[in-house]
């Protein structure tokens, strides 16, 4: 089990006055089986008052509204969290077994429906069902399937894009955690298999010192339901552990951004990001 201090400061810079923002954060962490919030705040600049609620999927939402003349938008989240490993069970169901207890369930019928974002490429239904007709057990197949998504895909920042598709970072065989996760999504639920978009933090050493402050950044993984939810790392193509903070899940990255909104004012906007995680034990 280990400790982490999550500092996630964000916003926008505008070219101009704006007259008015509406805003959506999801930026804290919850607590789950596995993990266990300390502490956690969010400090808004211009300050404003914030309606905090859980969305559909569990997600921890601040909702906040500026409506003075701004010209510069920051919000800081900080967190303390402690995370224990999540490792990979694998129940023995079957392909019929796992049909018919998802029919059942709302959270898992909604998570077989592709979305733009997950919608997989010809050569990736292919793989998935190719890899899928090798195993009894649907879980086995899912943990297999994540990690040839991950063997075959290189991590690349700059290749593409926040509004990229599943299909687009196929084809380029380059992408980020957030093409990688959509990229398996769409290959486990082409096969029948739900899965969802979870999205969080990583601390990026294994060996963190303890005290030492990082740079680290948003980070996203899978979800996949065989009769209990498992999840797996297909960028790094590991399993959870105790270095992934759970923020959010949903269907695609579109559930769970860690900041939406809409303003009245310049055309042009600048947005910053900086991430910092400290292992505190």
């Amino acid at each position: 089990m280990k400790r982490l201090r999550i500092e996630h400061a964000t916003g926008f810079a505008y070219h101009g006055d704006v007259s008015a923002s509406y805003n959506e954060a999801r930026m804290l962490p919850g607590t789950t089986d596995s993990q266990f919030v300390l502490s956690s705040s969010l400090d808004i600049e211009p300050s404003t008052s914030v309606n905090s609620y859980v969305d559909y999927f569990g997600t921890r939402v601040s909702a906040f509204d500026v409506l003075s003349p701004h010209s510069e938008l920051k919000i800081t989240a900080r967190s303390l969290v402690e995370v224990r490993p999540r490792p990979v069970e694998h129940g023995g169901l079957t392909w019929d077994d796992l049909a018919a207890q998802t029919a059942r369930g709302i959270d898992t019928v909604e998570q077989l429906v592709q979305t733009n974002r997950t919608r997989p490429h010809e050569e990736v239904v292919e793989l998935a069902a190719r890899i899928a007709a090798e195993h009894d057990d649907p879980g086995r197949a899912a943990h297999d399937i994540c990690i040839a998504v991950g063997d075959a895909v290189e991590y690349m920042y700059g290749v593409t894009g926040v509004h990229s598709t599943a299909s687009e970072a196929w084809e380029a065989r380059k992408g980020v955690c957030q093409d990688m996760a959509h990229i398996a999504i769409g290959a486990l639920r082409s096969v029948g298999i739900p899965a969802r978009y979870v999205s969080g933090y990583l601390h990026p050493r294994p060996d963190a010192e303890v005290g030492v402050p990082v740079t680290g950044e948003s980070h996203a993984w899978v979800e996949w339901f065989a009769g209990d939810w498992q999840g797996f790392d297909p960028t790094n193509n590991i399993e959870i552990g105790d270095r992934h903070v759970l923020v959010g899940r949903g269907r695609d990255y579109n559930d769970v951004p860690p900041l939406r909104g809409v303003y009245a004012g310049p055309f042009k906007s600048q947005l910053h990001v900086k991430v910092t995680i400290t292992r505190e034990a």
